[in-house]
């Protein structure tokens, strides 16, 4: 097992505040940090009139957003990706292949009707192959 933080961002803010305790507890540990963005499908965006589209793969779009907030978060032992999947198992594909030491998430979705539904640090927490840390992210969005 490596020293590598594993978080997820969707550009949301309460992925932004489980990205900065994920930053702050790499910092501590003297780990590396690795963000990834989750894309369902192959997808793409169009932009532009119809002489010149631009055409834009979703997972363009997912690691543009990874990118961007490894970037935001200031702290130099930075990967980033996007990687296929739903959020969950996106983020666990990404820990396993980095074998990770531990996986971030938020709490979103963990009370009211969210917990009943599910979301993904309870599918993270219940599937992970090594640790994870469930930031609060309630005070976001």
């Amino acid at each position: 097992m490596r020293d590598i933080i594993v978080v997820g961002v969707d550009g949301s803010g309460t992925a932004q505040k489980a990205a900065a305790a994920a930053r702050d507890l790499a910092a501590a540990l003297n780990a590396g940090l690795h963000v990834v963005t989750a894309f369902d499908s192959d997808r793409a965006a169009v932009y532009g009139d119809g002489q010149h589209p631009v055409i834009v793969p979703e997972a363009e779009v997912a690691e543009n957003i990874a990118r961007s907030e490894a970037e935001s978060l200031g702290y130099t032992n930075i990967t980033y990706s996007a990687a296929r999947g739903r959020p969950a198992d996106a983020l666990l594909k990404e820990a396993a292949r980095m074998d990770a030491r531990i996986i971030v998430v938020g709490n979103r979705r963990m009370h009211g009707i969210g917990r009943v539904l599910g979301s993904v640090a309870n599918s993270v927490a219940h599937n992970a192959p090594c640790d994870v840390y469930i930031a609060n992210t309630y005070d976001t969005d």
